[in-house]
């Protein structure tokens, strides 16, 4: 195991210590809409030691579509990495049968055989429910799921997008058997709320952490400034007010914090996510193939001290609890 490989939490499942979020393959408008464009990205993250790959059934133009590209791509290199998708999304219908009960045994059994033939494998390394089911046992969900491992469609389980009160739910439902081996939520310097409960509980039921959206759409990459960003960038086409309202005081201060170090701002958001506990692998998305090598050689560059996270954390602190 390299410094670049980490264990996702109590498991014996190991991933690369950055991850290649899938949701921009079949993603109009993008390099990667295609196979040719996912093909390079696949190619590129192989290359630079990116392994763990992260997926959704739900994504892509149409349901599908994102493991469908990986299917092809992935041809003959199946068996080099650590492949993730998702099941259950209570936003979008894929189609299948108990649409209103996404974590049910039956709803899970067609899922699972439809990601596999898209993925064009026979296996899946970490089956993840996308959103809770509240209409659903989570014992029920437990249980179907560990059916799968034992007929060897999927190795792992995870989950992604449930509270920290669900995640304790989740543990004392599993105590008899198997159990969930990771958690995945929106995570970030400017989206600190997971720390509250998500992360405490994640280290206490021994959950590997995935945080998704870890660059913010961008802004913590350094690209961006009060003036504006990349043209054609996916902030400025289609979430104009993520720039407008971002917080440039403190992103201003980062980067004079960056500068200070002699590093970029995307080599100092990753050293401080991989920093967090317990966080295995910090997943970002790419639409090209200098984007996803970029990233991993960020997430080896730099190794902050705890001067450095107290520096950090004062310039982004965790904003107060709203329910208090």
């Amino acid at each position: 195991m390299t410094s670049h490989t980490r264990r996702v939490g109590a498991s014996g499942l190991l991933v690369s210590s950055v991850g290649l979020g899938c949701n921009n393959f079949g993603r109009p408008g993008t390099r990667t809409e295609t196979l040719e464009g996912t093909m390079e990205v696949i190619d590129a993250a192989i290359d630079a030691g990116v392994t763990f790959f992260d997926t959704a059934d739900m994504y892509g133009a149409e349901p599908g579509l994102s493991e469908s590209l990986m299917g092809s791509a992935l041809a003959g290199k199946r068996d080099r990495v650590v492949l993730a998708t998702k099941f259950g999304h209570s936003g979008r219908d894929m189609g299948y049968p108990s649409a209103g009960a996404k974590g049910s045994r039956s709803y899970i059994r067609v899922a699972v055989e439809a990601s596999l033939a898209r993925l064009q494998t026979d296996w899946i390394d970490l089956y993840q429910l996308h959103t809770p089911d509240p209409g659903t046992p989570i014992d029920e969900t437990i249980a179907a799921l560990d059916d799968l491992v034992r007929d060897g469609k999927i190795r792992y389980y995870g989950h992604s997008n449930l509270a920290g009160w669900q995640l304790a739910e989740a543990d004392a439902a599993a105590s008899r058997g198997s159990r969930f081996v990771s958690a995945q939520n929106h995570y970030s310097l400017l989206a600190r709320g997971a720390e509250r409960e998500v992360l405490p509980a994640a280290r206490r039921f021994g959950l590997g952490f995935f945080p998704y959206f870890p660059l913010y759409n961008g802004l913590l990459t350094g690209k961006f400034t009060r003036d504006g960003g990349p043209e054609g960038s996916r902030i400025m086409a289609q979430r104009p007010h993520l720039w407008r309202d971002a917080p440039w005081d403190a992103l201003e201060e980062y980067q004079r914090f960056c500068n200070q170090r002699g590093i970029t701002m995307l080599t100092a958001t990753f050293g401080w996510l991989l920093a967090q506990d317990p966080i295995s692998s910090v997943i970002a998305g790419a639409t090209s193939p200098e984007q996803v090598t970029a990233n991993a050689e960020a997430a080896r560059g730099w190794s902050p001290t705890a001067d450095d996270l107290a520096a950090i954390d004062a310039i982004f602190p965790l904003p107060a609890d709203p329910a208090a």
